[in-house]
């Protein structure tokens, strides 16, 4: 006897049969605990590592540097009250408004540009590079660029070698005259001690010059010093007052002693110089068309003159435009790869209509490529502005201890306050509160712009 038939004789009625939309709300709870499941190991990551210290720096902000006291919104208040800090608010500025439009600018010319080569993919490839060099590394590879020492800093060799062709380099800048013949001027020139006349010849002795710094044509001054001047002319040499190996007479031109060649020798008469020559390879000179009389004798500032050392990169001045630049080299392939994937998607057929009406490339590129690339160049422009507010590694590690106030910006600031010898965590604290509100909008734009292109 089956179930069915008892059931049958005892009068019992058959169980109810599950409505379709019964098992379709089982199905959609079942899938939704399933997905929850999945997905709670990550949401627990992001609570602890996201949203738990959001919210206690938000509490922490309230309370003093020990965050024992509740201090209310006297963290906030000084934040603004403190010079670093508004000093790192205005830097922050800078780098919103001047690494983006840079990146993007530059990101832009060098997409068009690329498509117009023939190795366009490993052009690509040698500027996206720096994306896989570190912030860490690339601040070095940039503190060492820019070293003021032009032996160590390749940007400040450069400088001195482009400055040096041009305006030439004093040969003689540690050279100092002696005291018995020869006085320093105010300006770092020497004159003579006593008043020359034409008719004579007067040996000038130099001292600090080392023998390995002289010219490679610098011969013995000796020979030089025993000629005498014609009637009309001053004669002269300036020598290096030092015997190699010891020996000599002091401010006596001796058989072993160098002339100084190059050297700038003026007349003066008056105040005003008369004549000028520039001393051999002997180091002599000779000064003609004198008149008779009394002259003093000049060596101008410009022989004794320091050489020129480059560009203070790291100065106060330009320590801020000098990491954007390390900035610019990181991030310019990763702006051009992304606008690039734009460009390949825009119609090849209006470009070349465009080119059929007779417009040129400049006015393609105006009027045609660039409005239709703006979506993707809002996009790279606030995933950049994102990037920038957060910027930290480059500053820290590029700007010397002594100028670190003037590049920082309110990522440094909040760990130099917190962690970097401030020990005021409650300020810190605001200032990275500061940081999050001035993000969220950026990073809101960003979202809805893709949710829009996702539609």
């Amino acid at each position: 006897m089956t179930a069915t038939t008892l059931t049958k004789e005892k009068g019992a009625s058959p169980p109810p049969a599950a409505s379709p939309a019964g098992r379709a709300r089982r199905l959609r709870r079942r899938g939704r605990v399933v997905a929850l499941l999945f997905v709670f190991p990550a949401l627990l990551l992001l609570g602890a590592l996201v949203v738990y210290p959001v919210l206690f720096s938000v509490g922490r902000s309230f309370f003093d540097a020990s965050g024992t006291r509740f201090v209310g919104g006297d963290n906030y208040t000084e934040m603004f009250r403190d010079p670093a800090t508004l000093k790192a608010i205005r830097n922050t500025t800078i780098w919103v408004v001047v690494a983006p439009a840079l990146l993007t600018g530059l990101g832009l010319i060098l997409a068009v540009l690329v498509e117009k080569v023939r190795w366009a993919t490993a052009f690509k490839l040698l500027l996206f590079m720096p994306m896989a060099v570190s912030f860490l590394a690339a601040g070095i590879i940039f503190r060492l660029a820019y070293d003021e020492d032009p032996n160590k800093g390749v940007l400040n060799a450069a400088a001195v070698s482009v400055h040096d062709a041009f305006e030439g380099a004093s040969s003689y800048p540690t050279a100092r005259g002696r005291a018995e013949r020869l006085t320093q001027d105010h300006d770092g020139s020497y004159v003579t001690v006593k008043a020359v006349s034409p008719g004579d010849t007067v040996a000038l002795p130099m001292v600090g010059v080392l023998p390995k710094d002289l010219p490679k044509n610098a011969v013995p001054a000796y020979p030089a010093a025993g000629r005498k001047a014609a009637p009309g002319e001053l004669r002269g040499v300036v020598y290096l007052d030092f015997t190699p190996g010891g020996g000599g007479t002091r401010d006596k031109v001796d058989r072993g002693e160098s002339g100084l060649p190059g050297m700038k020798v003026e007349a003066l008469s008056g105040g005003h110089t008369v004549a000028s020559a520039t001393t051999a390879s002997d180091g002599s000179f000779h000064l003609t068309g004198l008149n008779a009389g009394s002259y003093t004798l000049k060596l101008p500032e410009s022989n004794f003159a320091p050489p020129y050392q480059g560009i203070s990169w790291l100065g106060p001045t330009l320590v801020t435009p000098a990491i954007i630049g390390a900035y610019l080299w990181i991030w310019t392939g990763f702006a051009m790869v992304l606008i690039g994937a734009g460009l390949a998607t825009l119609p090849r057929d209006a470009l070349e209509a465009a080119r059929m009406d007779g417009a040129n490339e400049w006015q393609i590129f105006r009027r045609i490529t660039v409005p239709l690339l703006a979506p993707v160049l809002t996009v790279v422009f606030v995933t950049l502005v994102i990037n920038v507010m957060k910027v930290f590694d480059l500053v820290y590690i590029i700007a010397p201890g002594p100028v670190q106030e003037d590049a920082t910006v309110l990522a440094t600031q909040m760990w130099l306050v917190s962690f970097g010898g401030g020990n005021n965590q409650g300020l810190g604290s605001a200032l990275g509160v500061l940081l999050l509100l001035l993000v969220i909008p950026a990073m809101v734009f960003n979202v809805r712009r893709f949710r829009r292109s996702q539609r």
